[in-house]
């Protein structure tokens, strides 16, 4: 009895070893990370008229966070970082799992 008691505590336990074989599944699925800089709208004329050099703006001031997405949801905001002659973002601030499953609907 004692012994079932365990094996069902042992089981209840999120960072068990079953549980972790469970999610491991998960770990190879593949996602889409993305980082945006700022949003403009522009109509179609001005868009085939961009050419290199042309500046658009973007509704974010320089300075501001950038969003990061995964899979088109907001994950985290952060800014961006020189690493190696490659940029990267450095997170600041990442959405609780609350507000994660909260903007799933």
């Amino acid at each position: 009895m004692a012994e079932n008691a365990e094996a069902q505590a042992q089981n209840a336990d999120p960072g068990s070893e079953a549980d972790m074989k469970n999610l491991e599944f998960l770990l190879d699925i593949p996602l889409q990370v993305s980082v945006e800089v700022g949003r403009t709208r522009i109509l179609i004329k001005d868009l085939l008229e961009l050419q290199e050099g042309s500046i658009l703006e973007l509704d974010k001031l320089a300075g501001e966070p950038l969003d990061v997405y995964v899979n088109s949801r907001l994950i985290a905001r952060g800014e961006a970082v020189l690493v190696k002659d490659k940029f990267g973002i450095r997170l600041t601030d990442v959405v609780s799992p609350a507000e994660r499953i909260e903007n799933l609907g």
